[in-house]
């Protein structure tokens, strides 16, 4: 009865893992939630307060199927002050949510038989969604020496006729590396001189460590900007994942094939929510600044007590709220009388010896790692890589 193509992708693994701890607390259990990407701090109060008057003035409304156009503009003045790249208003698509606006660019741009890079760790939905849009994901695993960046040398290696596009996630999820100029430009220029897509998920962009500067993929040139769909949202920055709001900025041509893939599922973001954004593009507060900066001090604390556990590495991520931390000599010991052979059965020990929360490797395409999250309270995050180091301990 089911498609073809939702036999072929499975339940998102970092939403499964979560409602996992979620049932373990319901259930009275002391869960530490090392597994979701959202951060812990409350929306800013300007922004819930720019979405209630929205509502006490009755915007609640269809808008446009594209998105209201005052936020449009908001965010064109966004991308070229902080970004230094100029778009038009048909170049700008609004969504409830970036996710939501990758999945309308892949059915929008591919077709059965299209291959599409995906650099691998990679976040768990390119590859469904480029499945369910009958296309075929070509992953290159890159190389924690490398901080797990792509090189325009495997990209090489990787290119056929058949390839469509590129997905580039910096800063990544899920392993915090960013991309510096020097490092994404090559890529960039390889692609658009291929004629290649590239899809720039930038949604962590403002979530920076150490001064370290974003790169933003469509500012390098006008050639790099005609290939390039820019995608991003106010989930992580400004706290507002419930609130599902997110954008696309590209050629003209593909906006509006976005947009008509738009009209026939989800139609325009939540009007209210649209309203708010306007407001928390235009007004920003220190409150993001400070979140970075406690961002900053849990990276610090997590990537010194991971490398306290014997046999663990990790890289300290330079963006993002997420560490990856190598554990593949954990792997093939013993624990609760069975073999743990993977980092999905990693994880699932980890969760069910100490109430645990995180995410395995393999969900990202690179077994032998596991993903935590450190949008949480530096408490919890002593207790939970304490929990985690005790269950290592114990695998024989």
């Amino acid at each position: 009865m089911l498609s073809n193509r939702v036999n072929r992708i499975g339940m998102s693994p970092t939403m499964k893992m979560a409602g996992m701890a979620k049932s373990l607390a319901a259930q009275g259990h002391d869960v530490i939630d090392l597994s979701v990407g959202e951060p812990d701090f409350p929306t800013p109060e300007y922004i819930v307060k720019a979405c209630k008057t929205a509502l006490d003035k009755g915007q609640t409304k269809y808008t446009a199927n594209a998105g209201l156009p005052e936020l449009k503009k908001a965010i064109i003045e966004k991308l070229q002050k902080e970004n230094g790249v100029a778009y038009q208003p048909d170049e700008i698509l609004i969504s409830p949510g970036a996710k939501t606006s990758l999945y309308n660019l892949s059915v929008a741009l591919f077709d059965d038989g299209d291959e599409v890079v995906i650099p691998a760790p990679y976040w768990v939905t390119y590859i469904a969604q480029v499945q369910l849009a009958k296309a075929t994901p070509i992953v290159i695993q890159t190389d924690e020496k490398d901080d797990f960046k792509l090189r325009p040398e495997a990209l090489k290696q990787a290119l056929t006729p058949k390839t469509k596009a590129i997905f580039i996630n910096s800063p990544s999820n899920p392993t915090g590396a960013v991309y510096s100029q020097d490092e994404l430009r090559p890529l960039a220029e390889l692609a658009a001189d291929r004629g290649m897509a590239i899809i720039s998920d930038e949604i962590y962009e403002k979530i920076l460590f150490d001064g370290v500067n974003f790169a933003c993929t469509a500012a390098f040139s006008e050639k790099i900007k005609a290939h390039t769909i820019v995608v991003n949202g106010f989930s992580k920055a400004f706290a507002m994942t419930g609130w599902r709001l997110g954008y696309a900025a590209g050629p003209k041509s593909i906006i509006a094939a976005m947009e008509k893939v738009q009209s026939h599922n989800t139609s325009n973001a939540t009007t209210f929510v649209q309203h708010a954004g306007v407001t928390a593009l235009r007004e920003l507060s220190n409150q993001i600044d400070q979140m970075v900066v406690e961002f900053q001090k849990r990276r610090d604390l997590v990537v010194k007590l991971l490398r306290e556990i014997p046999s663990v590495t990790v890289s300290a991520p330079e963006g993002a709220f997420y560490v990856f931390p190598n554990i593949k000599r954990y792997l093939g010991r013993i624990g609760k009388g069975r073999k743990i052979a993977t980092s999905v059965e990693l994880s699932e020990y980890i969760l069910e010896e100490t109430k645990v929360a995180t995410v395995p490797g393999d969900a990202f395409g690179t077994d032998g790692f596991i993903r935590l999250s450190f949008a949480t309270s530096q408490e919890r995050i002593r207790a939970g890589i304490s929990r985690i180091a005790a269950a290592l301990e114990k695998l024989s």
